[in-house]
């Protein structure tokens, strides 16, 4: 059965939840969006491996501290229905730090059904270091 437009709204959500709970500091409501055993890849940040579990998450963030952006942002949000019922999301963040200088990311997910709803179960961050992704003046 296709996706659905509740399905896509609901998933719509919890993509953009991710920045709310962040930013308002509420790592205490990170199984609202992750599964307990999500994957958190964020190596192209410059961490050694991926982080694994919601404790895991919770304490990068913490460890980060200030280093944290202070914004979360989510745009450009496409989803893509995969044959075992579970969603790739593609989507852009916009993260915006304490001294006004931002970073721009992708974000590769995987969305998976669960008793609670739609959870994240894999996320891999891509920083956007380069324009046109590297391939001007080719």
């Amino acid at each position: 059965m296709p996706l659905g437009v509740e399905d896509r709204m609901a998933i719509t959500e919890l993509l953009s939840m991710h920045g709310h709970l962040f930013d308002a500091g509420e790592l205490d409501r990170l199984d609202e969006l992750f599964t307990d055993d999500i994957v958190y890849d964020v190596t192209d940040l410059g961490a050694a491996e991926p982080l694994v579990g919601i404790a895991a998450i919770r304490d990068a963030s913490l460890a980060l501290g200030p280093a944290n952006p202070v914004g979360h942002h989510i745009t450009n949000i496409v989803l893509t229905e995969l044959a075992d019922g579970q969603v790739r999301a593609l989507s852009k963040g916009i993260g915006i730090n304490a001294d006004g200088t931002s970073g721009s990311a992708t974000y590769e997910d995987t969305i998976v059904p669960g008793d609670q709803g739609w959870r994240i179960g894999h996320r891999k961050v891509l920083a956007r270091r380069v324009p046109l992704g590297g391939k001007y003046g080719r």
